[in-house]
Order: structure tokens, then sequence, then C-alpha cells
């Protein structure tokens, strides 16, 4: 019998005591030794539950226990997560995680202490929730060099996109449609302005070269500005609008790295990805593109990928897995956003759409115009004909604001 311990038990965390309680004997057939969950920390009460004996609201229960050999930690955040972790990771349990934050900010730092001190850190859930990723990166694709990794990360701001594509509803009324089904968070800024897609493609961009890609050093758009007449504008050019995070790995070793809306043609296998559904795709010179598809959230599809890892945990008490990568503080590996190269949606008003179409022309050497029904005779939009770094075309729409242009929207075309 191998024993367990958990902290946070809220909704993943109900989750993972749920399938360990529930799915005994399957973990058994896998591991060949029974999973006892022996310990949960939580501050709150649950008297009624069926595990009431085993809560403690003291942490020193569980670092001071010497049959706990993993530690589950779903609290979230990065206080306590971080100190409590640490501490696990330095008395030599394994520690299991969703925490995406706590990855993509200490995440280098977290497996060297795990190594150091012969544990695991494993972190599955942190990404896809219960797609499994991190694994087939480290494992099933390790033959392949890794040119691109790019996604579908959020599934909230996906159901957004979706309901606006769709349905034809409006940004702010979609949002709340999220929050009352429980997509979306009262406060929903890490999703709707990117910084949870961010946290994940920096936590896959780490384990797929090899340094820590910091969240603060990566470029992040979220979907908030954008309307319903750029969506009839993508349908127009043939597509949809996502939120991608993506990176790129550059000749010279830098990452080339975004998370913004784009526009995605009809024909890419990310176009389909609807509602709450992620799909991450990876391209690898051996394989080509593979995409990963399922839930990104929700209580049993995360927590499943959760018992996942302490299986693995559990099969590896006395060895490490080789999960590991180094620390880049400090160091350059993200190369300027301004110098990505990239085609582009603009849409601007104008009281002489002509010479707007003309001076834009110009400045950015060849474009596209669409069209939508019952667009104002004020406006026009169109894509760039070729690819342009992101700094020109930003100066390009500076330009066109200065002839008294009015920008309404930018976003990129996703070569996806």
């Amino acid at each position: 019998m191998i024993s367990v311990a958990l902290m946070g038990h809220g909704v993943v965390g109900s989750g993972v005591a749920e399938i360990l309680t529930t799915h005994k004997q399957k973990l058994f057939s896998s591991l060949g030794e029974e999973i006892y969950l022996k310990r949960i920390l939580d501050l709150r009460e649950f008297p009624e539950s069926p595990l009431a004996d085993r809560f403690t609201k003291d942490f020193e229960d569980i670092i001071s226990d010497r049959e706990v050999r993993v530690v589950i930690e779903t609290m979230g955040g990065l206080n306590p997560a971080y100190d409590f972790t640490k501490r696990c990771l330095k008395e030599g349990k394994s520690v299991v995680t969703s925490n995406k934050e706590l990855v993509a900010r200490h995440g280098a730092e977290l497996l060297a202490i795990a190594k150091e001190n012969n544990a695991n850190y494993l972190f599955e859930a942190s990404v896809g929730g219960g797609i499994p990723i991190l694994r087939p990166i480290n494992q099933c694709l390790v033959a392949n060099e890794v040119s691109e990794i790019a996604g579908i990360l959020n599934g909230t701001t996906n159901f957004i996109l979706t309901k606006m594509i769709n349905e034809s509803m409006p940004f702010d009324e979609a949002l709340k449609l999220a929050q009352d089904l429980g997509y979306a968070e009262r406060n929903p800024e890490a999703d709707v302005e990117g910084h949870d897609a961010c946290r994940k493609i920096c936590i896959l961009a780490s384990l797929a070269y090899g340094k820590h890609i910091y969240p603060d050093n990566v470029h992040t758009e979220g979907i908030t500005k954008i309307a319903l007449e750029d969506v009839e504008y993508a349908a127009n050019w043939g597509g949809v609008i996502k939120l991608i995070g993506k990176c790129r790995r550059l000749p010279d070793g830098m990452m080339d790295m975004v998370v913004a809306p784009m526009f995605v043609p009809c024909t890419s296998q990310l176009a389909n990805i609807n509602d709450v559904f992620n799909g991450i795709m990876v391209r690898g010179d051996c394989t080509g593109d593979v995409v990963f598809y399922g839930k990104g959230a929700g209580m049993l599809p995360t927590a499943s990928a959760v018992v996942a890892d302490v299986v693995d945990c559990c099969k590896h008490l006395k060895a490490r897995k080789r999960l590991f990568w180094v620390d880049t503080q400090g160091e350059e590996c993200i190369a300027d956003y301004n110098e990505s190269k990239t085609k582009m949606y603009i849409r601007l008003f104008a009281d002489d759409t002509t010479a707007a179409y003309n001076k834009a022309q110009d400045i950015l050497g060849g474009i596209t115009c669409l069209e939508r029904t019952n667009a104002p005779q004020c406006e026009l939009a169109f894509v760039t004909n070729e690819e342009l770094t992101y700094g020109t075309i930003t100066k390009a729409i500076e330009k066109l604001e200065s002839l008294g242009f009015k920008k309404a929207s930018a976003i990129r075309i996703g070569d996806l």
C-alpha cells in the first residue's frame, strides 16, 4: 500500500479524491499496489464527506508523515502552494500538481529540487486538463525535432469565441453566459486577457526545448477587443478567430512566441475545435502535425490526468522520471515579438475609404480587401498579402492613423 496526501479539496481536488476512492480496483490493476489517500489538507470542514476523518488544516501533518510518499497539490495559485511544494520535494516526497501558474513561474526550480532529492515533480494536468500532452511530448515524440507548438489552450475564451462565431453573440453577452455556466470566473481576466493560455504555452515550450520560459517575457493579447464585425470578416476570408498560444524555434535557437487572437483558416485542424474544448498542435520533423484534442478543464477530466501522474509517481518511487528543463533567469531566449513575421488583418474607419485603401496599399506593399453584409461606407477591412514583421505593421498602422484613418482592429493571420 502506498500512502498519498491531497492538498486542496476544491473542484479538481475533490475529483481526485473521488477517483482515488471509487477506482481503487482499476488503479490496483495498473500499479499492483493499493493507493491509499491518507490525508487531505483544506481550511474548510467537510463533515458529510465519507473521508471526513482524513481532513487536516495543518500542513505539518503531511510533511511529518513518513508514510506519505506522494503529495497531490490542487490548491492553485502561488501561495502557499509554492512553499508547500518545495518542502515536500526537499523531504523526498514526490509531488503531482494541476497548478499551471506555479509550474509556469517556478517549474525549473522545483524540478531541480526534485532531482536533488530523488523525487518526481509531475504536472500533466497543468496544460491540457484531461488532454494527455506533456507525456506524449516527453516520451512519444522524443525522436522528433519539434519545430512548433500552437494551440487553443483556454476553454473559456474558446467558448466565448464559438458563441460569437456560431450565434453572432456579442462578446459581453458570451462572457456573461460563460460565467453563468461556470466556465468563467467572476473575475475573468486570466482567461480573456490571455494569461492562462500564456502560462500553458510557456510550460509546453519549456518541456519541448529544455529551457524555462517565463510568462512575463511572452507578448500576450486577449480577446476583449474582438468584435462581431471581425468575426464576419474572418468568415469572408475563409476562417474563424481563435485565441492561439504559439511557440516556434528559430534557426538561432531563440523562441518566437506569442499569445494572441488569430485568423485561423477553415482548412486548419484547429479551426473546428469549439466550445470549451482545447486543441494543441505539435509539429515534428518526423511525424508532421500531431493534434491533441479534448476537454481542457473540468473536475473529472483534470482529476483523471492528476491521478495518472500519481500512478506514475508510485511506479517510480525509487527512480526519477526524465522530466527536466534548465532555468533561464536573466538569459535572453525569446525573440523580440516586433521581429516576428506575420500576415495581418486590419479594419479601419475612413471618410474616404478609397484614399485609405490606396495609402494602405502603398505603405503595406499589397493588400486584399474583405467584405461583409451591411458594412458602413466608412469601413475598410483588408489582409496584407505578404508576411511583414509585427513592428513594421505597427508602424504602418500608426502612419495610417496619422493620416486620419482610425484603426478599429488588427489581428494576426495564423499559419496553422
